[in-house]
Protein backbone atom coordinates (compact mmCIF):
# COMPACT_ATOMS: atom_id res chain seq x y z
CA UNK A 1 0.00 0.00 0.00
CA UNK A 2 3.16 2.48 1.25
CA UNK A 3 4.47 2.01 -2.08
CA UNK A 4 1.18 2.26 -4.38
CA UNK A 5 0.96 5.86 -2.81
CA UNK A 6 4.46 6.72 -3.25
CA UNK A 7 4.27 5.80 -6.94
CA UNK A 8 0.81 8.30 -7.04
CA UNK A 9 2.62 11.39 -5.05
CA UNK A 10 5.48 10.67 -7.72
CA UNK A 11 3.29 10.91 -10.76
CA UNK A 12 1.50 14.55 -8.96
CA UNK A 13 4.59 15.86 -8.85
CA UNK A 14 6.10 14.83 -11.86
CA UNK A 15 2.83 15.63 -14.36
CA UNK A 16 -0.20 17.72 -12.32
CA UNK A 17 2.15 20.64 -12.55
CA UNK A 18 3.09 20.52 -16.32
CA UNK A 19 -0.96 19.74 -16.69
CA UNK A 20 -1.85 23.05 -14.77
CA UNK A 21 0.80 25.52 -15.96
CA UNK A 22 1.47 24.09 -19.34
CA UNK A 23 0.05 26.70 -22.66
CA UNK A 24 -0.35 26.13 -26.40
CA UNK A 25 2.49 27.13 -28.54
CA UNK A 26 2.54 30.59 -29.19
CA UNK A 27 2.18 31.68 -33.36
CA UNK A 28 4.57 33.19 -35.47
CA UNK A 29 3.72 36.56 -34.88
CA UNK A 30 2.58 38.45 -38.38
CA UNK A 31 4.89 40.68 -39.68
CA UNK A 32 4.13 44.22 -37.84
CA UNK A 33 5.24 47.97 -39.61
CA UNK A 34 8.29 49.45 -38.16
CA UNK A 35 7.75 53.09 -37.51
CA UNK A 36 11.77 53.60 -37.75
CA UNK A 37 12.32 51.56 -40.64
CA UNK A 38 9.97 53.11 -42.45
CA UNK A 39 11.17 56.47 -41.71
CA UNK A 40 14.81 55.44 -42.71
CA UNK A 41 14.03 54.30 -46.28
CA UNK A 42 11.55 56.91 -46.96
CA UNK A 43 14.53 59.24 -46.45
CA UNK A 44 16.60 57.12 -48.11
CA UNK A 45 14.59 57.10 -50.85
CA UNK A 46 14.54 60.98 -51.18
CA UNK A 47 18.65 61.03 -50.99
CA UNK A 48 18.55 58.29 -53.93
CA UNK A 49 16.53 60.78 -55.59
CA UNK A 50 18.92 63.31 -54.80
CA UNK A 51 21.41 61.92 -56.60
CA UNK A 52 20.16 62.00 -59.69
CA UNK A 53 20.20 65.84 -60.03
CA UNK A 54 23.66 65.98 -58.55
CA UNK A 55 24.30 63.10 -61.90
CA UNK A 56 23.16 66.10 -63.96
CA UNK A 57 25.15 68.44 -62.49
CA UNK A 58 28.13 66.03 -62.67
CA UNK A 59 27.67 65.44 -66.05
CA UNK A 60 26.53 69.04 -67.28
CA UNK A 61 30.04 70.14 -66.24
CA UNK A 62 31.88 67.98 -68.44
CA UNK A 63 30.45 68.38 -71.48
CA UNK A 64 30.81 71.70 -73.80
CA UNK A 65 28.99 74.52 -73.05
CA UNK A 66 26.68 74.39 -75.79
CA UNK A 67 25.50 71.00 -75.29
CA UNK A 68 25.40 71.44 -70.80
CA UNK A 69 21.26 71.59 -71.08
CA UNK A 70 20.87 68.36 -73.69
CA UNK A 71 23.18 66.45 -70.97
CA UNK A 72 21.14 67.70 -67.79
CA UNK A 73 17.94 66.68 -69.74
CA UNK A 74 18.89 63.43 -69.99
CA UNK A 75 19.10 62.93 -66.08
CA UNK A 76 15.99 64.62 -65.63
CA UNK A 77 13.56 62.99 -68.26
CA UNK A 78 15.31 59.74 -66.73
CA UNK A 79 12.54 60.37 -63.72
CA UNK A 80 9.60 61.52 -65.74
CA UNK A 81 9.91 58.22 -68.01
CA UNK A 82 10.79 55.73 -65.59
CA UNK A 83 8.57 56.95 -62.92
CA UNK A 84 5.75 55.99 -65.05
CA UNK A 85 7.28 52.82 -66.01
CA UNK A 86 8.29 52.06 -62.58
CA UNK A 87 4.56 52.10 -61.67
CA UNK A 88 2.65 50.53 -64.47
CA UNK A 89 4.57 47.69 -64.65
CA UNK A 90 8.64 47.97 -63.99
CA UNK A 91 8.31 47.57 -60.47
CA UNK A 92 6.05 44.16 -61.09
CA UNK A 93 8.61 42.66 -63.80
CA UNK A 94 11.40 42.80 -61.26
CA UNK A 95 9.86 42.06 -57.88
CA UNK A 96 7.17 39.81 -58.51
CA UNK A 97 6.16 36.01 -59.56
CA UNK A 98 8.03 32.83 -58.89
CA UNK A 99 10.25 32.47 -62.13
CA UNK A 100 13.88 32.43 -61.75
CA UNK A 101 14.24 35.27 -64.80
CA UNK A 102 11.82 37.56 -64.73
CA UNK A 103 8.93 39.12 -62.69
CA UNK A 104 5.32 38.59 -63.74
CA UNK A 105 2.24 41.31 -64.73
CA UNK A 106 0.15 40.55 -60.54
CA UNK A 107 1.90 44.14 -59.40
CA UNK A 108 0.57 45.97 -62.61
CA UNK A 109 -0.32 49.36 -61.35
CA UNK A 110 0.72 48.47 -57.91
CA UNK A 111 -2.27 46.09 -58.21
CA UNK A 112 -2.81 44.40 -54.82
CA UNK A 113 -1.28 46.90 -52.72
CA UNK A 114 -2.19 49.21 -50.38
CA UNK A 115 -0.98 51.09 -47.25
CA UNK A 116 -1.53 47.84 -45.23
CA UNK A 117 0.88 45.43 -47.73
CA UNK A 118 4.37 45.32 -46.21
CA UNK A 119 7.32 44.58 -47.64
CA UNK A 120 9.25 42.89 -44.16
CA UNK A 121 8.93 45.82 -41.65
CA UNK A 122 8.24 48.74 -43.97
CA UNK A 123 5.34 49.24 -46.71
CA UNK A 124 5.04 47.88 -49.69
CA UNK A 125 4.54 51.14 -51.15
CA UNK A 126 8.30 52.42 -49.52
CA UNK A 127 9.83 49.72 -50.97
CA UNK A 128 8.50 50.55 -54.11
CA UNK A 129 9.75 54.26 -53.62
CA UNK A 130 13.18 52.72 -52.77
CA UNK A 131 13.98 50.49 -55.86
CA UNK A 132 12.24 53.28 -57.73
CA UNK A 133 14.58 55.83 -57.44
CA UNK A 134 17.40 53.28 -58.63
CA UNK A 135 15.71 52.62 -61.25
CA UNK A 136 15.38 55.92 -62.36
CA UNK A 137 18.86 56.88 -62.01
CA UNK A 138 20.81 53.68 -63.52
CA UNK A 139 19.44 54.57 -67.20
CA UNK A 140 20.59 58.44 -66.44
CA UNK A 141 23.90 57.17 -65.74
CA UNK A 142 23.89 55.83 -69.73
CA UNK A 143 23.46 59.18 -71.03
CA UNK A 144 27.30 59.85 -70.01
CA UNK A 145 28.24 57.33 -72.71
CA UNK A 146 26.22 59.21 -75.28
CA UNK A 147 26.42 62.99 -74.68
CA UNK A 148 26.50 65.62 -77.25
CA UNK A 149 25.35 63.63 -80.30
CA UNK A 150 22.03 61.87 -79.66
CA UNK A 151 18.55 62.67 -80.78
CA UNK A 152 16.46 63.15 -77.54
CA UNK A 153 13.31 61.29 -79.15
CA UNK A 154 15.90 58.48 -79.70
CA UNK A 155 17.36 58.71 -76.00
CA UNK A 156 13.15 58.45 -74.27
CA UNK A 157 12.97 55.20 -76.19
CA UNK A 158 16.26 53.81 -75.15
CA UNK A 159 15.99 54.48 -71.74
CA UNK A 160 12.55 52.78 -71.65
CA UNK A 161 13.11 50.07 -73.56
CA UNK A 162 16.63 49.63 -71.92
CA UNK A 163 14.95 49.65 -68.79
CA UNK A 164 12.37 46.87 -69.09
CA UNK A 165 14.46 44.78 -71.34
CA UNK A 166 17.46 44.63 -69.12
CA UNK A 167 17.11 46.60 -65.91
CA UNK A 168 13.79 44.90 -65.12
CA UNK A 169 14.82 41.75 -65.52
CA UNK A 170 18.56 42.16 -64.18
CA UNK A 171 17.07 43.50 -61.02
CA UNK A 172 14.80 40.07 -60.55
CA UNK A 173 17.97 37.75 -61.18
CA UNK A 174 20.03 39.67 -58.43
CA UNK A 175 17.62 40.95 -55.61
CA UNK A 176 14.12 39.00 -55.88
CA UNK A 177 13.64 35.59 -53.74
CA UNK A 178 13.37 34.10 -56.90
CA UNK A 179 15.99 34.90 -58.89
CA UNK A 180 18.36 32.72 -60.03
CA UNK A 181 21.59 34.49 -59.01
CA UNK A 182 19.95 35.72 -56.05
CA UNK A 183 19.53 31.82 -55.06
CA UNK A 184 23.11 31.35 -56.71
CA UNK A 185 24.26 33.25 -54.02
CA UNK A 186 25.44 36.35 -55.50
CA UNK A 187 26.12 39.47 -53.33
CA UNK A 188 25.43 42.78 -54.33
CA UNK A 189 24.11 44.56 -51.58
CA UNK A 190 23.11 48.04 -53.62
CA UNK A 191 23.55 47.76 -57.11
CA UNK A 192 27.33 46.79 -58.25
CA UNK A 193 25.74 44.64 -60.98
CA UNK A 194 22.33 45.83 -61.29
CA UNK A 195 23.21 49.46 -61.36
CA UNK A 196 26.55 50.23 -62.04
CA UNK A 197 27.76 47.34 -64.52
CA UNK A 198 24.67 47.14 -66.90
CA UNK A 199 24.76 50.60 -67.29
CA UNK A 200 28.54 51.35 -67.99
CA UNK A 201 28.53 48.53 -70.10
CA UNK A 202 24.94 49.37 -72.25
CA UNK A 203 26.62 52.78 -72.64
CA UNK A 204 29.69 50.83 -74.52
CA UNK A 205 26.75 49.13 -76.54
CA UNK A 206 25.11 52.24 -77.66
CA UNK A 207 28.53 54.21 -78.28
CA UNK A 208 29.81 51.30 -80.48
CA UNK A 209 26.49 52.00 -82.67
CA UNK A 210 26.10 56.22 -82.93
CA UNK A 211 29.82 55.99 -82.80
CA UNK A 212 32.01 59.07 -82.14
CA UNK A 213 31.21 62.96 -81.53
CA UNK A 214 32.32 65.27 -83.93
CA UNK A 215 35.26 67.91 -83.36
CA UNK A 216 38.96 68.38 -82.28
CA UNK A 217 39.50 65.97 -79.52
CA UNK A 218 41.17 68.64 -76.80
CA UNK A 219 37.83 70.76 -77.06
CA UNK A 220 35.46 67.79 -76.86
CA UNK A 221 37.81 66.63 -73.53
CA UNK A 222 37.35 69.99 -71.95
CA UNK A 223 34.77 70.38 -69.19
CA UNK A 224 32.83 73.62 -69.62
CA UNK A 225 32.25 73.89 -65.99
CA UNK A 226 34.08 72.18 -63.22
CA UNK A 227 32.22 74.01 -60.52
CA UNK A 228 29.24 72.11 -61.53
CA UNK A 229 31.39 68.81 -61.59
CA UNK A 230 32.65 69.14 -58.04
CA UNK A 231 29.16 70.02 -56.93
CA UNK A 232 27.58 67.07 -58.97
CA UNK A 233 29.90 64.88 -57.17
CA UNK A 234 29.66 66.26 -53.58
CA UNK A 235 25.80 65.90 -54.36
CA UNK A 236 26.26 62.34 -55.46
CA UNK A 237 28.08 61.01 -52.27
CA UNK A 238 25.43 63.26 -50.26
CA UNK A 239 22.54 61.10 -51.45
CA UNK A 240 25.32 57.79 -51.67
CA UNK A 241 24.98 57.84 -48.14
CA UNK A 242 20.90 56.55 -48.56
CA UNK A 243 21.79 54.25 -51.86
CA UNK A 244 23.81 51.73 -49.89
CA UNK A 245 23.25 52.40 -46.19
CA UNK A 246 19.04 51.92 -47.10
CA UNK A 247 19.59 48.51 -48.75
CA UNK A 248 19.03 46.79 -46.10
CA UNK A 249 15.30 48.20 -45.86
CA UNK A 250 15.75 49.04 -42.03
CA UNK A 251 17.67 51.34 -39.48
CA UNK A 252 19.75 48.77 -37.83
CA UNK A 253 24.02 48.37 -36.96
CA UNK A 254 24.24 47.10 -40.48
CA UNK A 255 22.74 50.56 -42.18
CA UNK A 256 25.40 52.09 -39.72
CA UNK A 257 28.48 50.22 -41.02
CA UNK A 258 27.29 50.60 -44.47
CA UNK A 259 26.82 54.37 -44.09
CA UNK A 260 30.41 54.56 -42.48
CA UNK A 261 32.16 52.63 -45.73
CA UNK A 262 30.44 55.07 -47.67
CA UNK A 263 32.55 57.70 -46.17
CA UNK A 264 35.76 55.75 -45.97
CA UNK A 265 35.80 53.98 -49.87
CA UNK A 266 35.71 57.21 -51.76
CA UNK A 267 38.02 59.17 -49.69
CA UNK A 268 40.59 56.65 -50.56
CA UNK A 269 39.62 56.12 -53.53
CA UNK A 270 39.98 59.96 -54.23
CA UNK A 271 43.52 60.27 -52.51
CA UNK A 272 44.35 57.08 -55.01
CA UNK A 273 43.31 59.10 -58.11
CA UNK A 274 45.03 62.02 -57.19
CA UNK A 275 48.44 59.88 -56.75
CA UNK A 276 47.57 58.39 -59.65
CA UNK A 277 47.50 61.26 -62.02
CA UNK A 278 50.02 62.66 -60.37
CA UNK A 279 52.18 60.56 -61.38
CA UNK A 280 50.89 59.92 -65.07
CA UNK A 281 50.45 64.24 -65.76
CA UNK A 282 52.23 65.18 -63.23
CA UNK A 283 49.20 67.25 -62.15
CA UNK A 284 46.59 66.82 -59.09
CA UNK A 285 43.08 67.87 -60.81
CA UNK A 286 39.54 68.52 -59.53
CA UNK A 287 38.25 66.41 -62.32
CA UNK A 288 40.47 63.51 -61.02
CA UNK A 289 39.34 64.58 -57.25
CA UNK A 290 35.64 64.02 -58.59
CA UNK A 291 36.47 61.25 -60.52
CA UNK A 292 37.85 59.38 -57.79
CA UNK A 293 35.49 60.05 -55.53
CA UNK A 294 32.31 58.44 -58.05
CA UNK A 295 34.62 55.58 -58.36
CA UNK A 296 35.15 55.28 -54.40
CA UNK A 297 31.47 55.61 -54.35
CA UNK A 298 30.99 52.66 -56.97
CA UNK A 299 33.11 50.34 -55.83
CA UNK A 300 31.52 50.44 -52.27
CA UNK A 301 28.57 49.77 -53.71
CA UNK A 302 28.32 46.32 -53.93
CA UNK A 303 29.98 45.37 -50.91
CA UNK A 304 28.50 48.08 -48.64
CA UNK A 305 26.60 45.39 -47.10
CA UNK A 306 29.27 42.89 -46.29
CA UNK A 307 32.73 44.82 -45.75
CA UNK A 308 34.08 46.45 -42.70
CA UNK A 309 36.05 50.28 -42.83
CA UNK A 310 39.31 48.39 -43.85
CA UNK A 311 37.94 46.12 -46.69
CA UNK A 312 36.82 49.78 -47.63
CA UNK A 313 39.93 51.47 -47.90
CA UNK A 314 41.33 48.43 -49.74
CA UNK A 315 38.53 48.79 -52.30
CA UNK A 316 38.58 52.53 -52.55
CA UNK A 317 42.77 52.51 -52.64
CA UNK A 318 42.30 49.80 -55.51
CA UNK A 319 39.23 50.99 -57.86
CA UNK A 320 40.98 53.91 -58.80
CA UNK A 321 44.26 52.44 -60.57
CA UNK A 322 41.51 49.86 -62.72
CA UNK A 323 39.20 52.66 -63.22
CA UNK A 324 42.09 55.47 -64.25
CA UNK A 325 43.43 52.44 -66.92
CA UNK A 326 40.01 51.70 -68.28
CA UNK A 327 39.51 55.27 -69.40
CA UNK A 328 43.04 55.38 -70.94
CA UNK A 329 42.10 52.05 -72.77
CA UNK A 330 39.12 53.60 -74.72
CA UNK A 331 41.87 55.92 -76.31
CA UNK A 332 43.59 52.88 -77.73
CA UNK A 333 40.21 50.54 -78.35
CA UNK A 334 38.96 53.49 -80.13
CA UNK A 335 35.30 54.08 -78.76
CA UNK A 336 33.96 56.99 -77.55
CA UNK A 337 32.71 57.10 -74.36
CA UNK A 338 32.02 60.89 -73.85
CA UNK A 339 32.26 61.39 -69.82
CA UNK A 340 33.60 57.61 -69.31
CA UNK A 341 30.34 56.00 -68.19
CA UNK A 342 32.15 52.69 -68.63
CA UNK A 343 35.86 53.53 -66.87
CA UNK A 344 34.05 54.54 -63.64
CA UNK A 345 30.44 52.81 -63.49
CA UNK A 346 31.16 49.82 -65.41
CA UNK A 347 34.36 48.76 -64.78
CA UNK A 348 34.11 50.14 -61.03
CA UNK A 349 31.27 48.24 -60.36
CA UNK A 350 32.35 45.19 -61.67
CA UNK A 351 35.74 45.54 -59.70
CA UNK A 352 33.33 45.70 -56.78
CA UNK A 353 31.00 42.96 -57.19
CA UNK A 354 33.78 40.63 -57.38
CA UNK A 355 36.09 42.31 -54.39
CA UNK A 356 33.13 41.45 -52.24
CA UNK A 357 33.66 37.93 -52.03
CA UNK A 358 37.79 38.94 -51.20
CA UNK A 359 36.92 41.60 -48.38
CA UNK A 360 33.57 40.40 -47.18
CA UNK A 361 33.48 39.92 -42.95
CA UNK A 362 31.86 36.70 -43.69
CA UNK A 363 30.24 34.28 -46.19
CA UNK A 364 27.11 32.18 -45.71
CA UNK A 365 27.80 29.23 -44.06
CA UNK A 366 29.50 26.72 -45.51
CA UNK A 367 30.98 28.79 -48.74
CA UNK A 368 34.67 29.80 -49.04
CA UNK A 369 36.57 32.28 -50.66
CA UNK A 370 37.16 30.87 -53.39
CA UNK A 371 33.40 29.48 -54.23
CA UNK A 372 32.09 32.80 -53.47
CA UNK A 373 34.64 34.38 -55.97
CA UNK A 374 33.22 32.01 -58.26
CA UNK A 375 29.36 32.95 -57.88
CA UNK A 376 30.25 36.90 -58.27
CA UNK A 377 32.03 36.52 -61.28
CA UNK A 378 29.51 34.21 -63.24
CA UNK A 379 27.09 36.90 -61.37
CA UNK A 380 29.51 39.45 -63.33
CA UNK A 381 30.22 37.82 -66.67
CA UNK A 382 25.89 36.95 -67.02
CA UNK A 383 24.71 40.19 -66.10
CA UNK A 384 27.53 41.89 -68.32
CA UNK A 385 27.19 39.75 -71.37
CA UNK A 386 23.10 40.22 -71.19
CA UNK A 387 23.21 43.93 -70.45
CA UNK A 388 25.97 44.55 -73.82
CA UNK A 389 24.05 41.87 -76.08
CA UNK A 390 20.43 43.65 -75.46
CA UNK A 391 21.50 47.12 -74.93
CA UNK A 392 22.89 47.09 -78.69
CA UNK A 393 20.25 45.25 -80.03
CA UNK A 394 17.75 48.31 -78.74
CA UNK A 395 20.60 51.20 -80.17
CA UNK A 396 20.75 49.40 -83.45
CA UNK A 397 17.39 49.21 -83.76
CA UNK A 398 16.39 52.41 -82.75
CA UNK A 399 19.06 54.35 -85.41
CA UNK A 400 17.41 52.00 -88.44
CA UNK A 401 13.96 53.45 -87.31
CA UNK A 402 13.35 56.77 -86.00
CA UNK A 403 17.39 57.30 -85.64
CA UNK A 404 19.93 57.87 -82.82
CA UNK A 405 22.46 59.58 -84.24
CA UNK A 406 21.85 63.26 -84.53
CA UNK A 407 22.24 65.24 -87.72
CA UNK A 408 25.78 66.46 -87.98
CA UNK A 409 25.08 70.49 -88.65
CA UNK A 410 22.98 69.96 -85.33
CA UNK A 411 25.86 68.05 -83.42
CA UNK A 412 28.43 70.84 -84.48
CA UNK A 413 25.83 73.72 -83.76
CA UNK A 414 24.79 72.19 -80.46
CA UNK A 415 22.39 70.02 -78.82
CA UNK A 416 20.90 72.64 -76.44
CA UNK A 417 19.43 75.39 -79.52
CA UNK A 418 19.14 72.91 -81.85
CA UNK A 419 17.18 70.08 -80.01
CA UNK A 420 15.55 72.20 -77.09
CA UNK A 421 15.28 75.62 -78.38
CA UNK A 422 17.24 76.53 -75.23
CA UNK A 423 21.09 77.97 -74.03
CA UNK A 424 22.48 77.31 -70.97
CA UNK A 425 24.46 80.57 -70.12
CA UNK A 426 23.54 83.71 -72.14
CA UNK A 427 27.15 85.57 -71.78
CA UNK A 428 27.46 89.09 -73.05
Amino acid sequence: MKQKLKILAYAFFLFVPGILFSQEAEPTPAPEMDKADTLWIIVSSALVFFMIPGLSLFYGGLVRSKNVLSTMMHSFVAILVIAIQWTIFGYSFSFSGESPYFGDFSLLFLNGIDENTLEGTIPKYVHFLFQGMFAMITPALISGALAERIKFRGYVVFILLWSTLVYDPVAHWVWAGSGWLFAMGALDFAGGTVVHLISGIAGVAAALVVGKRKGDANSIMAPNNMTYTLLGAGLLWFGWFGFNAGSGLAINGLAARAFLVTLVAPAAAGISWLVVEYFHTGKATALGTASGIVAGLVVITPASGFVGPMGAIYLGLIVSPVCYAAILMKGKIGYDDSLDAFGIHGAGGALGAILTAVFALSLAEGVTMAEQLKIQIISVLATGLYSFIVSYVIAFAIEKTIGFRIEEEKEIAGLDTEVHGEQGYHLH
